[in-house]
């Protein structure tokens, strides 16, 4: 994950253009990615997708001709989405398309403009103050292209035994950020290849950020009835612990999936809002679908974030695999959620003589087990499942799962239907 995050690093995303088809065409090394291009101009509920927008090159130099803003060393140097520029400038003229973290002097911010024609530069405020009217004046330089073309995302779906999906979405509009999005997309991919033969399709949106997500909104209305459960997932790699914001019902599955596995581990659960990311376009009213979000800090939550701090010596392979583990425990409980009737509920059934106690013995849990069997047994009422169980037992889902399915082999469940 953490080598993905690296070699993903250098390529200057947006919402459009050939940074995202590059970083797609990454992704497609690992799975096979379904790639979709709409054109620019194309409605996509209310709003409209826009140019593409490509750069080749950018740069200030200073009289002697010397690069001191370069974009060959940080796609962050230049305001995504600047229309190309070329001219000479003092100083003076410069400074109110040179953007800077003061705050922070040693950083480099990254900022947008996706939706008004301008242009700028980003650099540390230690490199701004290094600047001297003396030293200009200063050529400019960008060399992008804003025109018509289209916008890309890419999909990939494991097809599972049922037609309902659970869908995990990560955006790939960001340049070089590893971890608001790179790491996500990284855990995204591992998650995708762990995934056999499930039981819900499962399908990985990898998608610009709110354009993307809305055009595929626009794309997929008559087939959102099949989404049982989704998961923006971003932040992945961070050292912070994990956090996660409910979807807008507040008690989807996922919610419940979510904050059970989360339970044991170090975390923090937010209630939903209209802000963050692409959660709150698949939770729009008209919409309302089971999304929650996933993240280590949460958005805008840590002092690297939006900055050339973010990169890749930030984020940590321990926690991409946390995050990952976090993901595939949640998976299980997706996968395995049921309710059962009990078949022998007048009174504890005797479960020595089926083999059921004896079948414990030795093992390490085998406490957690027995309490597990008698969880099981008392609330398999056709109204209780297996997550509500283990939620009101304590016991992990896991251990819930394992007595349903022994008490299932000895005849004393049934699957409501």
């Amino acid at each position: 994950m953490h080598d993905l995050v690296r070699r993903l690093h250098p390529l200057c995303r947006s919402i459009t253009g050939d940074g995202v088809r590059g970083t797609l065409e990454i992704i497609g090394e690992h799975l096979p990615l379904a790639v979709r291009e709409v054109p620019t101009g194309t409605e996509v509920l209310d709003w409209t997708v826009p140019k593409e927008w490509n750069i080749r090159d950018a740069y200030v130099k200073d009289a002697s001709g010397r690069r001191v803003i370069d974009f060959r060393e940080s796609n962050l140097h230049v305001v995504g989405y600047s229309v190309p520029v070329s001219g000479t400038y003092s100083l003076a003229e410069l400074r109110p398309r040179l953007h800077t973290l003061p705050e922070q002097p040693g950083l480099v911010p990254y900022r947008t403009s996706y939706y008004a024609e301008t242009w700028g530069f980003c650099l540390s405020q230690d490199a701004l103050d290094g600047l001297r009217d003396e030293d200009g004046p200063f050529e400019v330089r960008i060399d992008s292209t804003l025109a018509a073309g289209s916008l890309t995302y890419g999909e990939y779906v494991v097809p599972g035994r049922l037609p309902e999906e659970v869908m995990i979405s990560c955006h790939v509009c960001h340049p070089s950020l590893a971890n608001d999005n790179l790491a996500g997309i990284a855990v995204a991919v591992a998650l995708a290849r762990r995934l056999r033969e499930p039981r819900h399709t499962y399908r990985f949106l990898f998608a610009p950020g709110t354009i993307g997500a809305i055009t595929w909104l626009a794309r997929n209305r008559e087939r959102l009835h099949l989404v049982a459960a989704g998961l923006t997932l971003a932040c992945a790699g961070d050292p912070g612990a994990l956090t996660y914001k409910r979807s807008r019902r507040g008690d989807a599955l996922v919610d419940r999936a979510v904050t059970h596995v989360l339970r044991d581990r170090p975390h923090e659960v937010l209630e939903f809002s209209p802000y963050g990311y692409d959660e709150r376009q698949f939770c729009s009213p008209g919409f309302d679908l089971p999304f929650g979000s996933l993240t280590r800090t949460p958005y805008a939550g840590y002092p690297e974030y939006h900055t050339s701090g973010d990169n890749p010596d930030f984020v940590t392979p321990a926690a991409m695999e946390d995050t990952l583990d976090a993901l595939t425990r949640v998976v299980e409980v997706l996968e395995h959620e049921r309710t059962y009737l009990n078949l022998s509920p007048y009174g504890e059934p005797q479960l020595g003589r089926r083999g059921l106690y004896g079948s414990l013995g030795g093992r390490s849990d085998t406490k957690q087990a027995q309490m597990a069997m008698l969880w099981v047994l008392n609330l398999s009422d056709g109204e209780h499942g297996l997550l509500d169980i283990a939620d009101r037992s304590g016991l992990p889902f896991a251990a819930v799962k394992g007595a349903a399915e022994s008490l299932l082999d000895a005849g004393l469940l049934k699957e409501k239907a």
